[in-house]
């Protein structure tokens, strides 16, 4: 095959599926990584299994309002998506789909999954999850993103809720060992985030985003993020400590936590060019076992 005909290919669009644009817009990765937490929420939340009943439509509605958030993130942040590197081939930007689209698409989302968990759940449930989607949609996107560096150290706790989401999905009721669930999540975000937004740095500048390391430096802000991993060390002991979990998630979260700290010592004194999305890829895997540890140590080790 000639070079002519290579570079003829290559300049061939590739056409995808018009649902294909909806479905990413949904964030479908970290809606999946919120519903996991959710999920894990409602089973620490009752003994023995899960009513099907409850199970299915708090799932759902939690994944639908999730995902209308996804999407309001993706109408709101079209324009600096189009002019960075990491997000320029999104739907949005690409015309794969309009903004009028994707604004029918979200709502349509958001109601559905209101409905279902205000009608077949609870009241709290619906109306905290709507809370959720405003902090991190509006709140969050729209203010505190373009706002101020501590945008993320904020914002985070919209995204750090599935897991009380789903607990009171099955009891009704705001407990303190659910709080301490969205305060393990609130305590790893800015760690998890922080570490991508050294990596893309120059994106951030370019579209006026005062990310934290824009705004303070790399060298300071990889100092948070060691900082942090010291203190999610900490945070991520208290399950066991207040009796939530039993030794199999004690060891868990130590040698994940301790792995998470490595990973910040690294990118902080001895770090190469890809250190910072090496932390951040790790980050996911770090939440992703320590919920799956905590959910097996229910089951296999039930407390009391």
């Amino acid at each position: 095959m000639s070079d002519e005909m290579i570079e003829e290919i290559k300049m061939v669009p590739i056409i995808t599926p018009k649902w294909r644009a909806y479905y990413d817009i949904t964030k479908p990765r970290v809606v999946a990584l919120l519903v996991l937490t959710a999920v894990v929420g409602m089973s620490l939340s009752v003994p023995g299994g899960l009513p099907w009943q409850l199970f299915i439509p708090a799932m759902l509605g939690i994944g639908l309002l999730s995902s209308a958030a996804a999407a309001i993130n993706h109408i709101v942040d079209e324009k600096i998506d189009a002019i960075m590197g990491r997000t320029h081939s999104r739907p949005l930007p690409e015309g794969r789909i309009t903004a009028n689209a994707a604004i029918v698409f979200a709502a349509s989302l958001a109601i559905v999954g209101f409905i279902m968990l205000y009608a077949l759940v609870n009241p709290l449930t619906a109306y905290l999850t709507l809370a959720g989607l405003v902090g991190y949609s509006f709140v969050y996107t729209m203010y505190l993103k373009r706002a101020t560096p501590q945008n993320i150290t904020i914002g985070g706790l919209a995204g750090a809720i599935p897991p009380l989401l789903g607990w009171t999905a099955m009891t009704n009721d705001i407990h303190p060992h659910a709080l301490l669930l969205v305060l393990l999540i609130f305590t790893w975000t800015p760690p998890h985030f922080w570490a991508l937004a050294i990596h893309r740095k120059n994106d951030y500048a370019k579209v006026n985003i005062p990310m934290l390391p824009v705004t303070h430096g790399v060298n300071f802000t990889k100092t948070q993020i060691l900082l942090y991993t010291v203190l999610l060390f900490v945070v991520g002991l208290l399950p066991y400590l207040v009796g939530m979990s039993n030794w199999l998630y004690l060891v868990g979260a130590v040698v994940l936590n301790l792995v998470f700290f490595a990973y910040a010592w690294k990118l902080k004194f001895n770090a190469d060019e890809n250190t910072a999305i090496d932390t951040f890829k790790f980050s996911i895997i770090h939440l992703m076992l320590l919920f799956i540890i905590l959910l097996l140590d229910h089951y296999i080790l039930p407390v009391g």
